[in-house]
């Protein structure tokens, strides 16, 4: 049984293959119209979502299946151990997507599910934020070869998956992440993308920029502790250390490079608002290529299944 938890479970054909049928959906949706008739998608979600909501619901729906969203605090998920609850649920839906708290829970329901299981967000990798970021570089730039991407920010599980992804294609990523989120940190995968030679540090974004063919930026803040009282000291120990990190007109120069956020955007922040609109920026194309890649995703997994299924005595 095949499962998205990192994106580090793809090689490079499964990877570029998805991709593409990403591309395919975008381009005659209706083609599609039945691909996932009657396939039910089980939506857990412990962390707040618009864009993953909203993809994968529109997505499974697009395609002929139905999403089932259920609450993970409002559940017995949150009562009971993982593996009960998932065995049981996994006799109820074809697949499973998983915005949890933490990245040992997500492994917890892979591990016992009979379904594939997706991550759609955790502490420590956002692997289907990392496919739409990469199927909007092959859309707008037709290929991965000589592409270099600057990613500006906290390195966190953004960071984390778009480094696996990078790795996987072989597009030369710059990182410029002057905090880490300790949360996030994935040693492993970082001594293995520096080893590779295309995963590289750099302390100014001028001079990333500069090299770059997309600047990628997000969020300081977690979400989840955007409006917490106690976060507020931690809150204004990233703005300090991050604001000269901005993506804005100065810290561009004279760079024509793409420009993406993954969203939310908090103007003024981690990106000069004007540049939100402006023509170089594909951050809107990025959001909506989730749904499209992540309906090619479920085609992947789900045909992965069917192949196990038949294999069973």
């Amino acid at each position: 049984m095949k499962h998205l938890l990192s994106l580090q479970e793809l090689n490079r054909d499964e990877l570029l293959a998805i991709l593409r049928l990403g591309l395919e959906i975008k381009r005659h949706p209706q083609d599609y119209y039945n691909a996932c008739e009657r396939k039910g998608l089980l939506m857990l979600f412990q962390k707040t979502s618009t864009r993953t909501l909203l993809s994968f619901q529109a997505g499974i729906g697009q395609m002929g299946g139905y999403p089932v969203v259920m609450d993970w605090d409002k559940s017995n998920f949150s009562l009971s151990p993982i593996q009960y609850e998932v065995r049981y649920a996994s006799r109820n839906c074809d697949a499973i997507m998983a915005r949890l708290k933490k990245h040992e829970d997500v492994l917890e329901l892979a591990r016992y599910s009979r379904v594939p299981v997706i991550n759609g967000c955790c502490d420590k990798y956002h692997p289907c934020q990392a496919l739409a970021d990469l199927m909007t570089v092959y859309e707008v730039s037709g290929t991965f070869d000589s592409i270099t991407l600057t990613y500006v920010g906290i390195h966190n599980n953004v960071a984390n998956s778009l480094v696996a992804g990078c790795m996987t294609l072989g597009i030369r990523l710059i990182l410029v992440t002057p905090i880490v989120n300790e949360a996030s940190w994935d040693e492993a995968l970082m001594q293995r993308a520096f080893a590779s030679g295309w995963v590289e540090r750099m302390d100014r974004l001028e001079d990333a920029a500069a090299q770059s063919d997309y600047v990628y930026t997000d969020t300081w803040i977690d979400m989840e502790f955007y409006h917490d009282p106690e976060y507020q000291g931690e809150r204004e120990r990233r703005m300090k250390t991050m604001l000269p990190f901005q993506v804005n007109r100065t810290t561009l120069g004279q760079s024509t490079a793409y420009l993406l956020h993954d969203m939310p955007i908090h103007p003024g922040f981690e990106i000069e608002a004007e540049l939100v609109e402006s023509k170089r920026s594909r951050i809107y194309e990025q959001a909506e290529n989730r749904m499209h890649v992540q309906k090619a995703l479920l085609l992947h997994l789900l045909a992965d299944k069917e192949v196990d299924m038949c294999a069973l005595p």
